[in-house]
């Protein structure tokens, strides 16, 4: 389908979106292209692959890649396909390929990097155009890979900035997650949750930092929480992390909003001191990492009171809680949402378990939370597919949103800076098919009007 620029640029006002953004498949198949098929997206975690040979399979927008550990002990990422006839080369899911892949169709085999090892028969293709050391004929590796700390993240696109340039100022959730470890390094642990959504992939990006849904979407979970609580004559971990979304508007409205290039962003709360010796969990974590750094840092790293960080195009990190919830589009209607828990290494099990129960209750596909998001996430492309009107409103605070040097900061925490923001690098990205640095705030907003 063919969209003109014209088009797209009004879709996206300062205040508000137009429908099709989410309910286009003509968009959607541009996104892929223009977004994921430039931008920086989180592919695995180093600790997925920890062997030569192991390897896990992801998404980048429409592409089905292979994060693998090659012969060289580096990571790659390459296409899931073979070039002989466009097979895939292994299985959804993990596993490990021994010395080399190998296609199931015709045994073409290659080396961990993709390249091309051997053919059967190869005298059949002597005379031909075909030369084993042609790229043509290995598994083609993605433009750019770089890890960050262990979190591996690719490009598909040769040029543009570095990944640090890109994350810019989310990059600092990503230190603060794995500074909870007294050895300064995660592992994803306890399997992944998979949750299918049937809506676009942006809706979930703007609803981690909508502030104003929690009591309302989630009140059931509160209510039935707050009950079990009073029948018990106490408020354990277990229902104390289910009420918090009944917190009153004047507690959301003290977080603070960060908004960055590229659309990353995250919420945070005032700095935390209590946090690292307020339960006997908090304070076995404290004690390992005041060991490993010293009391002072190890209450600044505890301390840090930061929620949902978004990195846009790949997911949302939760350092408190040990998860990234990695957001892969597989249609204009459908949105698949793989939760990673990580274990904190060298810190206490308990730290770990108590990671494990919160990723149960809050995030599974069986809890009392997640369920009221999906329900409306469904309910909002149902009903952006009506003739009831064609414009989403974004105009909570609107205007009063104050310039950083990187980014910009909410006045309130209940505005809507956060979708405003995404909506403005999604312009960018849309619209600038060249566009590989980021626009100064300014730029950013006076593109977006």
């Amino acid at each position: 389908m063919s969209i003109s620029e014209t088009t797209l640029a009004g879709l996206v006002r300062p205040d508000s979106v137009h429908k099709a953004v989410y309910t286009d498949p003509g968009i959607f198949e541009l996104e892929m292209q223009r977004i994921y098929g430039r931008a920086w997206v989180y592919v695995g975690h180093e600790s997925q692959v920890p062997r030569v040979g192991d390897y896990v399979t992801a998404r980048i927008g429409d592409q089905e890649v292979v994060l693998v550990r090659a012969a060289d002990g580096q990571v790659r990422v390459v296409y899931n396909r073979c070039p002989h006839k466009g097979a895939k080369i292994v299985p959804d899911g993990a596993g490990n390929a021994g010395k080399f892949f190998r296609c199931s169709y015709h045994a073409w085999t290659f080396k961990l990097d993709g390249s091309h090892l051997a053919a059967p028969l190869k005298m059949g293709l002597e005379g031909t155009s075909f030369c084993a050391g042609d790229p043509q004929f290995s598994m083609a590796p993605l433009a750019r890979v770089e890890s960050y700390r262990g979190f591996v993240f690719a490009s598909q696109c040769a040029s543009g900035p570095d990944l640090r340039s890109f994350l810019g100022g989310a990059i600092s959730s990503l230190d603060n997650f794995c500074d909870r470890s007294p050895e300064g390094e995660v592992e994803v642990a306890g399997g992944t949750f998979r949750v299918l959504q049937r809506s676009n992939w942006k809706v979930f990006y703007e609803n981690l930092h909508d502030t104003m849904h929690a009591r309302v979407t989630h009140q059931s979970s509160v209510e039935a929480a707050r009950a079990e609580c009073e029948a018990l004559g106490e408020k354990p971990f277990e229902l104390l992390i289910m009420d918090g979304n009944g917190e009153p508007y004047e507690f959301w409205e003290k977080l603070e909003l960060r908004a960055y290039h590229f659309g990353h962003g995250y919420m945070e709360g005032i700095f935390d001191p209590a946090a690292a010796t307020r339960d006997p969990v908090s304070k076995a974590h404290f004690e390992v990492l005041a060991a490993a750094h010293g009391e002072q840092r190890a209450r600044e790293i505890l301390g840090m009171n930061r929620h949902n960080t978004v990195i846009y195009g790949s997911g949302s990190p939760h350092t408190v809680f040990q998860q990234f919830r990695v957001i892969r589009p597989l249609a204009v209607d459908r949105t698949m949402v793989e939760i990673q828990l990580f274990r904190l290494k060298g810190a206490p099990d308990a730290v770990f378990d108590r990671a494990l129960t919160y990723t149960n209750l809050i995030n599974s596909p069986s809890s009392n939370v997640m369920p009221d998001d999906v329900e409306v996430y469904a309910r909002c492309q149902q009903g952006n597919a009506t003739r009831g009107g064609d414009w989403v409103s974004m105009h909570r605070y609107h205007g009063t949103d104050r310039e950083l040097p990187d980014g910009m900061v909410s006045s309130n925490g209940t505005s809507e800076l956060p979708m405003r923001n995404q909506f403005a690098a999604w312009k960018q990205w849309m619209l600038d098919t060249g566009a590989t640095a980021p626009l100064a705030p300014q730029e950013a907003r006076r593109a977006a009007a």
